[in-house]
C-alpha cells in the first residue's frame, strides 16, 4: 500500500504502489491540498515524492515547496509556471516521470504527482496549433489520448528480479461544473486505476477533504490494504454507504422510523471522522483508532456530533500512550492482533462512558 494519511482515503479507496489514481475536482475544491497531503505522509516512509506543477502560478508552487522544506523528507519539485513557454509545459510532466523511473530502477519507490494534466493538455493544443496540425473535439489535436497514456503507462511496480522498485502516478486534472463527462477528464479516467472525485458542494459544506464517495473508485480495493484497515473497514463503508443515501431522503423531511433515524446519526458522526485538517496526515494507528471507533456503533452515537473530531483526537493520543509497543509493531506489519483490537474497543466504551454517560459501560474497561 502506499498511504496518503488521509482516512477517507486510506479507508475506502486504497491506493497501491505502482498504481495510477487520478484526482479530479472543479477549481478550489481542494486537490492540491490533497496531493500535498499524501507527499507529507510519505517523510518517514522512504517514497521519494516528486511534484510536477505544470502552468502553475509560481507562489502557489514556492507555498508548496517551503511546506516540503518544513516536513523534511526526500522530494523533488519541477516547475513549469502559468507564465512559461507552451513547450516548457508539455515537457515538464515528461521530466518528473523520468526522474521518478530513475529512483524506481535504483530499486526505490516514488511517488510523482501532476498538477495539473488540464494545463498539460492545453499546452499541447497551443503547440498543435502553432504546429498547424488539425482540431478535433474541444479543438485538442487527435493524439491528446496518447499524449497522456504514453505518461501515465510510465508508472508500474518492477519485479524483485528487476530490483522491486516502484512508480505511483497521482494525476490531477480539473472539472468545469463537475462534468466528468468532459473530454480530458473521460480520457484520463480511461487510462487510470481508479479517481477520487471532489466534490464542490461537499466542499462548500465544510468536508475537507471533499471527497465525493458515490463517484469515487479504486480498482485495486481492498487488495492494496494492510489487514488492519481491511478488517474495520467493511462494516463502516456499509454503514456509510448506506447513510449517504437515506441522507438525500431525510432532506424531504419525511418521518423515519428507529432503526433508519439511528443509521444516519451513525453516518453523520463518520463524516466528522472522515475530515482531516489540512498538513496533518494520519499515521496508520491513528486511522486504525477511528475506524475502531466508527466500528463502536453503539457508542459512537452517545457522542455529540460537534464534539466527534476532537474526541477522536484525544482517544489518539490515550491510545497512543497505552498501546506504544502494539502501535509501532501495528505500524511496522500492519497486522492488527484480536488481542489489541479487544483491549481498543475496551477502551472506546470506557473513554464514552466516562465522558458522555454510554448506557452499559463500565469505566476503565
Amino acid at each position: 500500500p502506499l498511504f496518503t494519511g488521509v482516512l477517507a482515503v486510506d479507508a475506502m479507496l486504497p491506493i497501491g504502489r505502482g498504481q495510477r489514481e487520478l484526482i479530479l475536482g472543479d477549481e478550489g475544491t481542494g486537490k492540491t491540498a490533497l496531493a500535498v497531503d499524501v507527499m507529507l505522509r510519505q517523510r518517514h516512509s522512504g517514497v521519494v515524492c516528486i511534484y510536477a506543477a505544470i502552468g502553475r502560478r509560481r507562489a502557489e508552487t514556492w507555498s508548496i515547496v517551503e511546506a516540503l522544506r518544513e516536513a523534511g523528507g526526500r522530494w523533488v519539485v519541477v516547475s513549469a509556471p502559468a507564465d512559461s513557454s507552451a513547450g516548457k509545459r508539455y515537457l515538464a510532466p515528461y521530466a518528473a516521470a523520468t526522474i521518478a523511473e530513475r529512483f524506481m530502477l535504483r530499486g526505490e519507490h516514488a511517488l510523482v504527482i501532476y498538477d495539473d494534466l488540464s494545463a498539460h493538455a492545453q499546452a499541447w493544443r497551443e503547440l498543435s496549433l502553432l504546429l498547424r496540425r488539425s482540431p478535433g473535439r474541444d479543438a485538442y489535436p487527435g493524439d491528446v489520448f496518447y499524449l497522456h497514456s504514453r505518461l501515465l503507462e510510465r508508472a508500474a511496480q518492477l519485479s524483485p528480479e528487476l530490483g522491486g522498485g516502484s512508480v505511483t502516478a497521482l494525476p490531477i486534472a480539473k472539472l468545469e461544473g463537475g462534468r466528468l463527462a468532459a473530454y480530458i477528464p473521460t480520457n484520463l479516467i480511461s487510462i487510470t486505476d481508479g479517481q477520487i472525485v471532489l466534490s464542490q458542494s461537499a466542499f462548500a459544506a465544510g468536508q475537507r477533504p471533499a471527497v465525493d464517495i458515490s463517484l469515487s473508485v479504486s480498482r485495486i480495493g481492498s487488495k492494496a490494504q494492510p489487514q488492519a484497515l481491511r478488517e474495520l473497514v467493511a462494516p463502516m463503508r456499509l454503514d456509510y454507504a448506506a447513510f449517504l443515501e437515506l441522507e438525500s431522503f431525510s432532506r424531504l423531511g419525511l418521518r423515519v422510523e428507529e432503526a433508519t433515524a439511528k443509521r444516519l446519526e451513525v453516518g453523520r458522526r463518520i463524516r466528522q471522522l472522515l475530515r482531516a485538517p489540512w498538513g496533518q496526515p494520519l499515521s496508520l494507528f491513528d486511522e486504525v483508532v477511528r475506524l475502531a471507533l466508527a466500528g463502536e456503533r453503539d457508542h459512537l452515537v452517545q457522542v455529540p456530533e460537534e464534539k466527534v473530531s476532537r474526541f477522536a483526537a484525544q482517544l489518539v493520543a490515550e491510545a497512543r500512550a497505552e498501546f506504544a509497543e502494539e502501535g509501532a509493531e501495528l505500524e511496522r506489519t500492519g497486522q492488527l492482533l484480536s488481542d489489541t483490537k479487544r483491549r481498543l474497543a475496551r477502551l472506546i466504551r470506557a473513554r464514552v462512558g466516562t465522558e458522555f454517560g454510554a448506557p452499559g459501560a463500565e469505566p476503565g474497561g
